[in-house]
């Protein structure tokens, strides 16, 4: 198998945003606009990009193996775990499904919740034709139960940075929760953020994630630093 080759400047980026890595697994610090997996663009995905260089800086002259248990957004920044090997990838597709997996997300958004935390349980409504979830207070049919806790870990003159604990994993889940709420996360103009970002991306950030090692059966907590300029 013959991969492309990455720049020195690529491949130092990469190897600088590998937030844990063992035989087993590789979990990476995403940018805003990366995809993880494939899509209708096709844009080359991380988990090709990842192959490439692990191929590259290990020398490993046959195929790569990268998987992927779960999916973050294109406009989302932060944590992306990624199988090296297909029976790690079998075991977290398990994990991320049953709810082992614990997820803390930072969002900053348009305006603050009141009150400043709490719990969120909204039913959500899949519309795949727009690529939007919509919220509603009661079961309807096609939803699926909704639920997170949420508090507010700082304010700014304009903006309100909020800690985010999923306690299902839902399409869009956390960005149509906090619309619901009156609360749009800065950016987000699918969700009613009056503005776009810069980057074209939206506030939200996949921050903490926590579970125990498929193979080694240890608990893991891998953190990811977040680009503070959004604050401003």
């Amino acid at each position: 198998m013959v991969y492309r080759e990455l720049s020195e400047e690529e491949s130092g980026d990469l190897a600088r945003r590998i937030l844990f890595e063992d035989n087993h697994l590789l979990i990476l610090n995403k940018r805003v606009g990366e995809i993880v997996q494939g899509d209708k663009t096709g844009d080359e995905p991380l988990s090709e990009t990842l192959k490439a260089f692990i191929a590259q800086r290990d020398g490993k002259p046959g195929r790569v193996f990268i998987g992927v248990p779960h999916r973050l957004d294109r406009p989302v920044s932060g944590i992306a775990v990624f199988a090296k090997t297909s029976k790690c990838l079998e075991r977290l597709d398990a994990m991320f499904r049953d709810g082992e997996v614990h997820k803390t997300y930072w969002a900053l958004c348009c305006a603050r919740p009141d009150p400043e935390e709490g719990e969120l349980q909204h039913w959500l409504y899949r519309n795949e034709k727009q690529n939007k979830s919509y919220a509603y207070d009661r079961e309807r049919n096609n939803t699926k139960l909704a639920r997170l806790r949420y508090r507010v870990l700082r304010d700014t003159e304009r903006y309100h940075l909020v800690e985010v604990e999923l306690l299902t994993g839902r399409h869009h889940q956390i960005r149509c929760q906090l619309s619901a709420i009156g609360c749009p996360i800065k950016g987000d103009l699918k969700y009613g953020a009056p503005r776009s970002n810069p980057d074209g991306g939206i506030s939200l950030h996949a921050r903490r994630i926590t579970f125990v090692h498929p193979v080694r059966k240890e608990e893991i907590t891998v953190e990811a630093p977040v680009n503070w300029v959004q604050l401003r």
